[in-house]
């Protein structure tokens, strides 16, 4: 069993990052302000609909996203990662928060990120493009990134 503080360094679908699933062990790591939101991570669409609802007019959509975020109405986000690498690790640990493996404001350097994580997820890969995010309501749909 995996504990939930551990602070995990993999190469996500998009990026380098860190995985955990309790928002304070990433806020420590980052040296983010404590509060702020971050992406849900979740290995499939049966997870997420134990999370949230999704609403009727969007479903489609999410089945079919490759990695796109989509923040809902209640303004929580959510990706499902399809991503083979990084799918083995979620589906170990069910869920986790994910956030990008660079200090606050600032840019990627692989020291702070090994010195930051207990758990580091050999080869880390370099980045590729941004996910899309969208905000979702009931009815429409708005393009963030």
């Amino acid at each position: 069993m995996i504990p939930p503080e551990t602070l995990f360094l993999t190469s996500t679908d998009t990026t380098v990052g860190f995985l955990s699933q309790d928002p304070a062990i990433l806020d420590r790591a980052k040296d983010r302000p404590a509060g702020m939101p971050y992406l849900c991570v979740l290995p499939s669409l049966c997870a997420l609909r134990e999370r949230t609802r999704i609403p009727r007019s969007h479903r489609r959509r999410l089945r079919r996203a490759v990695r796109t975020t989509f923040i809902f109405p209640k303004g929580e986000a959510y990706r499902i990662v399809r991503d083979r690498r990084h799918l083995l690790l979620l589906e170990r640990l069910g869920w986790a928060y994910s956030s990008s493996a660079n200090p606050s404001g600032g840019a990627y350097d692989e020291a702070f990120a090994r010195s930051c994580a207990d758990v580091v997820v050999e080869p880390l890969r370099l980045s590729r493009p941004p996910s899309e995010i969208y905000r979702l309501g009931r009815h429409k749909i708005r393009k963030i990134r």
